[in-house]
C-alpha cells in the first residue's frame, strides 16, 4: 500500500477546551476540513454533555455540514455507551462509531465509568447496533503503550484484549497512546506484533506527543508498516480524562512533512488545507 490515510481529529482537538466554541465556527471549520479530502473526519461525539461540555452541539454541527463537501470522507463519531451508539447510528451521514477501550482499568473507569469487562459487554452491543445500521465499529486501544496510574501493562495484556475485541467482531482497531507514553521502540515492536497477529484487522495509530518527539514516533510507525494515522491540525488537543496537563495530538503538518522522505502519497487538496490552517486560529483562540 503506497498511500497513507489520515483521520483528521478536530473533535479531539476541541474537546478539552473550556470556553465554548460557537457552533457556527465549528461548522465552518469542519466544512473547510471536508474539502481537504481526508479519508476520515473525527468530527464530534455523542457523550454526556456533563462529561464533555464542548461537544454538546455535535448533532447541530452535523446538521450544518455541507452535503456536497467531503463526499469521499467518512465521518467518525465517538461514543462511550450504548445510548450514544444508538443516537449516532440514527444519523445517515455518520459512517463509523468509535469506542475508547482502555488497556488500563483505572482509565476505563475514568473515561467511560465502566470496568474493562463491562466495556466489552458494551462493545458487543455497539457491534450489533452497527451491523443493524450499516455502520463500522472502530475501537481504540487506549493507554496502549502504558499508563500513569500504576496499572499493569505489557504486550501480552494488549494482545489479550485485542483478541477479546476481535472475537466480538471488531475489525477496525487503533493503537492509541493517550498520554504520550510511547517511544519509537515501543511503537515499532507493538504495532508490528499486533498487525502480524491480527492480519485481517484494519489497523491505525492514534498518538499523543510533544512536538519535539512526534517525528521520531511517526517514522517508527511508518517503518512498522502503519498506513493509517490519526492527526490534528497544529497538534491541538489531547484527552481531558487522562491528565490535567494535556499532551497534544500529532500535528497533521508533521505527518505531511515526514512523508516527503517516503515513497508514499497523500491525496489531499493542499489549497483547502491552507484555508483550514488559516481559519484554525478563529477556532482555537
Amino acid at each position: 500500500m503506497n498511500k497513507v490515510s489520515i483521520t483528521e481529529c478536530p473533535r479531539d482537538a476541541m474537546q478539552g477546551i473550556i470556553p465554548f466554541i460557537p457552533t457556527e465556527k465549528k461548522i465552518h471549520f469542519l466544512n473547510l476540513l471536508l474539502r481537504v479530502g481526508f479519508d476520515r473526519l473525527d468530527f464530534g461525539s455523542f457523550v454526556s454533555p456533563k462529561a464533555i461540555p464542548q461537544l454538546r452541539d455535535t448533532a447541530e454541527v452535523l446538521a450544518g455540514l455541507d452535503p456536497d463537501a467531503g463526499r469521499d470522507t467518512d465521518l467518525l463519531a465517538i461514543i462511550a455507551n450504548v445510548r450514544g451508539a444508538q443516537e449516532a447510528a440514527g444519523h445517515e451521514r455518520i459512517r463509523l462509531l468509535g469506542f475508547p477501550f482502555s488497556v488500563s482499568e483505572t482509565f476505563q473507569l475514568r473515561n467511560t465509568n465502566s470496568t474493562r469487562e463491562q466495556s466489552l459487554d458494551r462493545v458487543q452491543e455497539i457491534v450489533e447496533i452497527c451491523a443493524a445500521n450499516n455502520k463500522i465499529p472502530l475501537v481504540y486501544l487506549s493507554m496502549g503503550f502504558g499508563n500513569p496510574y500504576g496499572d499493569e501493562w505489557n504486550e501480552h495484556i494488549v494482545a489479550t484484549y485485542t483478541e477479546k475485541l476481535y472475537r466480538l467482531g471488531v475489525r477496525h482497531l487503533a493503537l492509541a497512546d493517550t498520554v504520550g507514553d510511547s517511544t519509537p521502540e515501543k511503537i515499532k515492536q507493538l504495532y508490528s506484533f499486533l498487525s502480524g497477529e491480527f492480519k485481517d484487522v484494519e489497523w491505525g495509530i492514534h498518538l499523543h506527543s510533544t512536538p519535539q518527539e512526534s517525528q521520531g514516533k511517526i517514522q517508527a510507525a511508518l517503518e512498522a508498516g502503519c498506513r493509517r494515522f490519526d492527526t490534528a491540525l497544529r497538534g491541538f488537543g489531547g484527552c481531558p480524562m487522562a491528565e490535567d496537563e494535556l499532551v497534544g495530538n500529532i500535528a497533521t503538518e508533521s505527518l505531511i512533512a515526514a512523508l516527503t522522505t517516503h515513497p508514499l502519497r497523500l491525496d489531499l487538496d493542499m489549497e483547502a488545507w491552507a484555508a483550514a490552517m488559516d481559519y484554525s486560529w478563529e477556532v482555537f483562540q
